[in-house]
């Protein structure tokens, strides 16, 4: 018999705000992150905006010397992690390490290290590369770095599906403490991509918004006037904990995970499937693994990146799965806030949605202005809205064909 998940502490880096209840508030207000790029300088780059973590100051949680050691992503997780942990009252010092593990996502990784490393070996020569370079730069660093900070020694690894991260690692752990491979997990995602070639790389595919006259308006999901993601970083981190030993220290706890499903597209590197089959699928296999009924579903947090394909294609996904409840389910892309934080973007999500079920209340999607006939669901345009929310589903789909989606619920009795 699987056994019973809750989440019981938040942590998040994002552009809008570093603390957990804070950005909720400004979530809910309708406030947007994005703005123009302060990381280096973009004259010369076709978008010159994203979704930033400005001021960028981790002191309080690590000394100068242990920030060098570390990519930005990597301080991102760390950060948002020693959060986590402090929201859930949970003391490490007197868990057994080997029941209490770590499963992150990141789509990159290290990119800052390794544009960072090559200009030095290109300037300076070989012998002037970093010996910190590969810790820095590998992907699974965030996750080393955060089962060190605890001495944590369960499960321990990292999920790489683009923009699907942070989800996959999100039903990765649920199953680790579902079939007793552990009894705590800390998950989420964690990236930091706003670089030199990660900015000028997406925007070549042309699947970046240019609206550098308007940065807060350009990322419009659902909207007919959609033209492209933004590019945005950050880290969203949670504790998931065994339901009866949760109880047992007195956690508080948010929400219950209740599925989780996974599928593949099988077609194109980038682009979703049209026809929204490889993310439907995912959608139902998480319904069905929550005992659940679609019909019991109040809120879907959306991937809704504000690409034309995307969007439209999560939109077939949904009614797909839904049928006639798509009309009665309440849906919004946070993205149109914050931007698209491609690996992390799961994390940061689940975290909404856990703050969905506690507060009853679904976020806005901000700039839906221009309605869109191939999209045309509820997406709770521009303003928050009260509704009893029981059951929720979050999103991500990433490059590759990948599709995660995972189910929350109020804790229920039983």
């Amino acid at each position: 018999m699987k056994r019973r998940v809750v989440v019981t502490g938040l942590g998040a880096v994002t552009s809008i705000s570093c603390q957990v209840e804070d950005l909720w508030k400004r979530i809910l207000a309708g406030e947007s992150g994005i703005g123009p790029l302060g990381l280096f300088d973009t004259t010369r780059y076709s978008v010159k905006f994203g979704g930033e973590v400005k001021n960028w100051e981790p002191s309080a949680y690590f000394s100068s010397k242990d920030a060098k050691r570390m990519d930005r992503f990597a301080q991102f997780a760390l950060v948002s992690a020693v959060d986590a942990v402090r929201d859930s009252g949970i003391d490490f010092s007197r868990e057994d390490p080997f029941r209490c593990g770590v499963i992150l996502g990141s789509g990159i990784g290290g990119l800052n290290e390794i544009e960072e490393q090559h200009r030095r070996l290109l300037e300076k020569g070989p012998d002037k590369v970093s010996v910190f370079t590969i810790p820095k730069l590998m992907a699974n660093a965030a996750a080393g770095h955060v089962s060190i900070q605890w001495g944590l020694r369960g499960p321990n690894t990292t999920v790489a599906t683009a923009c699907a991260s942070a989800t996959n690692a999100i039903g990765d752990a649920l199953k680790a403490i579902q079939y007793g491979e552990a009894d705590v997990m800390i998950s989420g995602g964690a990236e930091a991509a706003i670089t030199p070639m990660g900015l000028s790389a997406f925007s070549n595919m042309h699947a970046l918004s240019t609206l550098n006259e308007n940065p807060q308006a350009a990322s419009r999901p659902f909207d007919k006037d959609r033209a492209g993601f933004v590019m945005s970083e950050g880290a969203g981190i949670f504790i998931l904990e065994e339901l009866e030993r949760a109880k047992a220290r007195g956690a508080k706890i948010y929400a219950e995970v209740l599925g989780y499903g996974a599928s593949g597209d099988g077609g194109h590197i980038t682009q979703p499937d049209e026809h929204g089959a490889g993310a439907s699928r995912a959608m139902e296999v998480a319904v069905a693994s929550a005992c659940l009924n679609p019909s019991d579903i109040d809120y879907i947090n959306a991937h809704g990146t504000s690409t034309p394909l995307g969007d439209k294609a999560e939109t077939i996904a949904i009614k797909r799965v839904y049928g006639d409840h798509a009309k009665n389910v309440s849906i919004s892309s946070t993205k149109s806030q914050l931007g698209h934080m491609l690996g992390a973007s799961g994390g940061v999500e689940f975290i909404f949605c856990v703050l969905a079920i506690r507060d009853g209340l679904i976020p806005p999607t901000i700039n839906l202005r221009t309605p869109d006939p191939d999209c045309d669901l509820d997406y709770t345009p521009n303003e928050l809205r009260e509704r009893k929310v029981r059951y929720v589903q979050s999103n991500s789909f990433g490059f590759g064909g990948h599709n995660a989606s995972v189910v929350l619920g109020a804790l229920r009795n039983g």
